[in-house]
């Protein structure tokens, strides 16, 4: 079948469970050979080419509303609502997003990135649905590992409260993006292996209805009976005892299966769960095998041996530079844990769990726990590095602010994937963390210029006695310099000076320092000296330079790649209106107030303008205006 002259799925109802069968081998072909080119989330989506093809089948979208949590399993809706010939430009600049996207296409009800917030929205719906006296389905997908997420529980128990009439998929493929941990996994695992719940139950039922009612005793009896049975025969009574009907569990890769559940539960008033157990990666042999994250987001490979097509990079990752340095000193300070939610292949902790498997604890898609439970090992004299990804941390905002903050805690925050992401987009840019750190009081913040600096950074991170204490390190590779045989503890809040300069001064950190260099290299041909300074801490900010600074009327020009709202640049104007100097001097550039999409992170760049260009521009303006003032 030609996929790119699928328009609208209403095609699927005609269709025999053989000729889905054809299908979905065409999709998983097609996915495969498209992405070994763009990359993407293969393995999700290899897994539920089968349960997509059937949803779509059973269901009316977009009226009835499918509701994707986490989103990145949604190639294969993608394909059946219109989109196939765009998987060329998937998750590239301009081109299609790697996840749902409203914009694109009217079957895209919810836009996520983040996972656990499906059920919520799906709530939302069916209340707004009840309200207006509408008639729809709504349907939300969603995996086990999204499942221990708070937020997807406190849905869970509200859905089943106000018994809104709601089917849950759950999606069981046994792993997330890491192995699943955690109570709620084991009590999955004892439903795959309990049998068909609903079909047994009704059996039981049957059976009970010829028993002759003798009396209300017998009767009684009978009704025990069977609610003893739903027990007796799936731990599915979790859901049942949260207002849910358990279905399941189901072969995700079966159509017949899949069509009696789906038809079942239909039939049924109310919450819903449809248990689906599914294979990551089913069609392909090396994703279909990984037991590791190694294929639920990838890059370039060759399709017939599974090896990725990697760049031409030498140095370590950044995650890998902090990992290892964290580890290093753990081997000399008993003190020292870890805490990771669901990250640590991502984070690069794996060393860390193979040397210190009972110093680093995995909490699971849970990073609003993962942040109190490192608050309350510092009350007791840990030393918790917290491993989170920049996104990731905005969904533990409060207990940074009120648990650990608050407090003064010692917690050490390895910022992971600060700055632009790329390919994943506005979903995952990690732009936004300086704004909302800076606001809160006790937290120090810093980024280093390159891994030597890192190393430093982390001894320094690990010997602070006074707060929490944040440490932002980009996505990709590091720079591959040579690295110091000891560390030592930096003073907080101490900047360096890189390249001397009389006519101004660049504040910049971290990616952006090399832009800067370089924009300092090309005005001294012109005969415009400016000065560069590692502002390595961004809070606290070294007020001595600072004043040094302002004293001798230099403008300055603020670049980072972060939110400019809030940001570095917003707290060296306010340094500047607390100690009465001219803040109009200050020149700020940095990420502008709107959502930058997917693409490369150059071309990210490029978009918000931060380029060695805009600089060598907006310090010529600077200086130009700064003379005319001084005239």
């Amino acid at each position: 079948m030609d996929l790119t002259a699928i328009k609208n799925p209403a095609f699927l109802k005609e269709m025999s469970n053989e000729e889905l069968g054809e299908l979905a081998a065409s999709i998983r072909t097609f996915l495969i050979e498209k992405l070994s080119v763009t990359g993407g989330h293969l393995g999700a989506n290899l897994g539920v080419v089968e349960l997509t093809l059937a949803l779509h089948k059973a269901y009316n979208s977009p009226q009835d509303k499918f509701i994707w949590d986490v989103g990145h399993q949604a190639y294969i809706h993608k394909i059946l609502t219109g989109r196939t010939a765009d998987f060329d430009t998937l998750r590239q600049y301009k081109g299609m997003c790697g996840f749902p996207k409203r914009i694109e296409s009217e079957h895209d009800v919810w836009e996520t990135g983040h996972s656990s917030t499906s059920l919520s929205a799906a709530m939302g719906m069916s209340a707004a649905r009840d309200m207006m006296d509408e008639d729809y389905e709504v349907i939300p997908i969603i995996g086990d590992g999204a499942l221990t997420g708070g937020m997807a529980l406190e849905a869970l128990n509200n859905i089943g409260d106000e018994k809104k009439n709601i089917t849950v998929i759950l999606n069981d493929n046994e792993m997330s993006i890491a192995n699943n941990v955690g109570a709620l996994h084991h009590v999955l695992g004892r439903m795959r292996s309990a049998g068909k719940y609903k079909r047994a139950k009704d059996e039981m039922e049957t059976l009970l209805k010829k028993i002759p009612a003798v009396g209300g005793k017998l009767a009684t009896a009978a009704e025990r009976m069977k609610d003893s049975m739903k027990y007796f025969m799936v731990p599915g009574m979790f859901f049942e005892e949260l207002g849910f009907t358990y279905f399941g569990p189901v072969d995700g890769h079966n159509f017949q299966d899949l069509e009696e559940a789906i038809r079942y539960a239909k039939k049924t008033k109310g919450p819903k769960i449809i248990h689906v157990v599914t294979r990551k990666g089913k069609g392909y042999q090396p994703a279909e095998t990984d037991k590791t994250d190694n294929w639920h987001g990838v890059g370039p490979y060759k399709i017939e041996s599974g090896e990725k097509i990697k760049s031409s990079a030498t140095a370590p990752a950044w995650s890998k530079v902090i990992s290892e340095a964290v580890l290093e000193k753990a081997r000399t300070d008993k003190r020292i844990a870890v805490i990771t939610p669901a990250m640590i292949l991502g984070s690069k902790l794996e060393n860390f769990k193979k040397e210190m498997p009972d110093r680093l604890f995995d909490v699971g898609i849970a990073e609003q726990h993962a942040a109190t439970m490192a608050a309350g090992m510092a009350t007791q004299g840990v030393k918790p590095f917290l491993a989170i990804y920049s996104t990731f941390l905005q969904r533990a905002y409060d207990q940074l602010l009120h648990d650990i903050a608050r407090q003064n805690l010692n917690v050490f925050v390895g910022i992971d994937r600060a700055g632009f992401v790329g390919a994943d987009g506005e979903t995952h840019q990690g732009v936004f963390d300086i704004s909302f750190l800076r606001a809160m009081p006790n937290f120090t913040i810093m980024m280093p210029k390159d891994e030597n600096e890192a190393q430093h950074m982390v001894h320094t991170a690990l010997a602070h006695e006074e707060g929490p204490i944040a440490l932002r390190y980009p996505r990709g590779n590091a720079l591959g310099v040579p690295v110091d045989d000891a560390t030592h503890a930096l003073p907080i809040g101490s900047w360096e000076v890189l390249k001397e300069g009389t006519d101004a001064v660049i504040l910049t950190f971290g990616t952006t320092i090399q832009l800067a260099l370089d924009a300092s290299e090309s005005l001294a041909a012109d005969g415009i000296s400016v000065r560069v300074v590692n502002a390595r801490f961004i809070k606290p900010m070294d007020e001595a330079m600072l004043h040094d600074i302002f004293g001798s009327e230099l403008p300055i020009l603020t670049i980072e790649e972060a939110v400019l709202k809030g940001g570095f640049g917003s707290g060296v104007m306010e340094f500047a209106e607390e100690n009465g100097y001219d803040a109009s001097a200050v020149g700020r550039m940095g990420v502008p107030d709107y959502f930058v999409e997917h693409g490369s992170v150059p071309e990210q760049m490029e978009e918000v303008g931060l380029t060695k260009e805009n600089a060598i521009d907006r310090l010529r303006h600077i200086v130009r205006m700064n003379e005319q003032q001084r005239a």
